[in-house]
């Protein structure tokens, strides 16, 4: 007898069922679909990204509206055709995901411009991010935001 998953089905498909999720994840937010990235939240979820009061699109948020919203808010504050992430590596054990890579972009109040790497740990639960913790280099984004 195989052991079973939250979500019902045999433990070695989490990594698929994570990296399904993942990939979608990713697909919504390049086209900017925030229903879907409703939909791809958990009712409640564990966000994590430091906060800093300088940047508007960073602050605590732990629904699936507030995590979406999340998008809308940076694609707000920044301009959106100099924005950029690239996903080098995305490495899944069971239901948690770790995306790596560099993002970038320009602050739109400002014009100044912001860089570097990111580690994103997502978890899915029955089909849906329970956990989003991202790490980034909030300094460069911060100085981006200062007049």
């Amino acid at each position: 007898m195989s052991a079973k998953s939250p979500a019902g089905s045999a433990s070695s498909s989490a990594p698929d069922a994570t990296r399904a999720v993942v990939r979608e994840f990713l697909a919504a937010r390049a086209a900017g679909d925030t229903g879907r990235l409703v939909a791809l939240f958990a009712e409640e979820v564990d966000w994590l990204l430091a906060e800093n009061p300088a940047v508007p699109w960073i602050r605590p948020r732990s629904t699936a509206a507030e995590c979406a919203a999340q998008f809308t808010e940076l694609m707000e504050g920044t301009v959106p055709e100099d924005a950029r992430a690239r996903v080098d590596t995305v490495l899944v054990d069971g239901r948690d995901a770790v995306l790596m890579g560099h993002l970038s972009g320009t602050v739109r109040a400002t014009g100044k411009s912001f860089a570097g790497p990111f580690a994103l740990r997502l978890t899915v639960e029955d089909g849906r991010i329970t956990r989003h913790h991202l790490y980034e280099n909030s300094l460069s984004i911060a100085e981006a935001c200062a007049p």
